[in-house]
């Protein structure tokens, strides 16, 4: 199986999870007996994030146990999917450098958004403790990710013309009250 079609097979197809997933019933009354757990979008992605990432060190070569994956392997996890992008990052070459809106084509890179990675780092950061990963020894709270991550959106905003500023938080005005009582 080709790299390409490899990620795509991952993201799609769900592996069996006796946690999550209730057994295989032959009684129709058992299967009505069983409770249906529904999962929000984040706990969905996250746990086809995981899997991925678990697929992803099975096909490593030599395989990886998580035990001892490093921030390294993430990183290097990280540039495998950026082949899979959307985005369009153009070069210092390219005259669209810059430009949120190009006019034209032109033949620069599709990769990854930093929002995507930032989002998918998170999700496989929290899906490692929920694991049993201790928070210390988490590879995805590496040092390395985060210095990544934070090259990758400088990169794409200059590349991209799009600034990634934090929003502040607006500051709620606080009420007066007026505590004066009133006497009949």
């Amino acid at each position: 199986m080709d790299s390409s079609s490899n990620i795509t097979t991952l993201h799609h197809h769900q592996q069996f999870n006796p946690i999550l997933q209730p057994p295989p019933s032959s009684s129709p009354t058992s299967l009505s007996a069983t409770v249906s757990t529904t999962f929000s979008r984040y706990e969905n992605q996250k746990r086809r994030d995981w899997n991925t990432f678990g697929q992803y060190l099975k096909n490593h070569r030599p395989p990886l146990a998580l035990n001892r994956c490093s921030g390294a392997h993430v990183l290097e996890f990280l540039r495998y999917l950026d082949q899979f992008g959307k985005t369009k990052v153009h070069t210092h070459l390219c005259p669209f450098y810059g430009h949120p809106n190009p006019p034209a084509p032109c033949p620069c890179p599709l990769r990854q958004a930093w929002g995507s990675l930032d989002a998918l780092i998170g999700r496989l950061r929290a899906a490692f403790e929920e694991n049993g990963g201790k928070p210390d020894m988490n590879p995805f709270g590496a040092r390395a990710v985060r210095l990544y991550l934070r090259e990758v959106r400088d990169s794409q905003s200059k590349a991209r013309g799009i600034s990634y500023e934090k929003k502040k938080r607006k500051r709620v005005p606080q009420q007066v009250h007026n505590n004066s009582t009133t006497t009949s």
